[in-house]
């Protein structure tokens, strides 16, 4: 089985080719892309390639625009961070749609399902244009609140009122805009940048998940790293980890 897959997120891809190798010991990856024009330029090739496995959202923009630039029969697994809602309404266009941050089961049936079908998919183009459709909507399932325990009370925290999100160690902590204070809460960042607002959270790093709203400046760093200067006090020095910074920037030009 050769694989193709598309992600612009170093640790996504590595997550994908682990679980190849559990669910798929067959499986070789005969390259691995992080763009849409990058993808297309190999699939014009004419190598053989059995399976697609693309994230939706790639460096230079979503991955449907393939299918819009080029004809392909290979059957496709698309993997993407946005809600559970809209997984269940894509995967009447495709093998199917994991959720990030993808787990072994969830892999494990999507190639059950690909084996299944020797004959292939075929993306047709009203199936492109629902998938455009769907990709546009907003969501109106965004947390909106986080419930905070201060001593032998409890209190919530507005989703808008926070100006970013940290781990350390196995906690996660919340910390507020102006008198950036932090709290503890349940959530992993993980779990976190499945239920915010892609539109105003944003994950530069495995550590942070920052608020548009709060930074004041990005600077370059050596090796195409980005800082991020918040406008109100922070005691950590946030900065944009590599794989991540040109969809940084395109989520800031937006």
């Amino acid at each position: 089985m050769n694989v193709l897959i598309a992600e612009d997120e170093q640790l996504a891809a590595e997550r994908i080719q682990e679980l190849l190798n559990i669910c798929a010991p067959e499986a070789a990856v005969v390259e691995q892309v992080d763009s849409v024009e990058d993808a297309i330029a190999y699939l014009r090739l004419g190598k053989r390639i059995d399976l697609l496995l693309l994230d939706i959202q790639l460096a230079d923009g979503k991955s449907f625009e393939i299918f819009e630039k080029i004809s392909t029969d290979v059957p496709v697994i698309f993997t993407t961070a946005y809600d559970q809602y809209a997984i269940q309404a894509f995967r009447f266009y495709s093998i199917d749609y994991l959720l990030k941050p993808i787990q072994q089961d969830d892999f494990q049936r999507a190639i059950d399902k690909f084996r299944r079908r020797t004959s292939g998919t075929t993306l047709e183009p009203i199936e492109i244009t629902a998938l455009r459709d769907l990709l546009s909507r907003p969501s109106r399932n965004f947390k909106e609140r986080f419930l905070i325990k201060s001593g032998n009370k409890l209190q919530y925290k507005l989703s808008a009122d926070v100006a970013y999100f940290f781990a350390e160690g196995k906690e996660a902590y919340l910390v507020t805009k102006k008198e950036s204070r932090k709290y503890l809460i349940d959530q992993t960042l993980e779990e976190l940048e499945r239920v915010l607002d892609p539109a105003v959270f944003f994950r530069i790093s495995r550590k942070f998940i920052v608020n548009i709203d709060c930074i004041a400046e990005v600077r370059g760093l050596i090796s195409t790293r980005l800082e991020v200067k918040m406008n109100q006090t922070c005691e950590h020095e946030l900065s944009v980890s590599r794989d991540r910074a040109q969809v940084f920037k395109n989520w800031l030009d937006r």
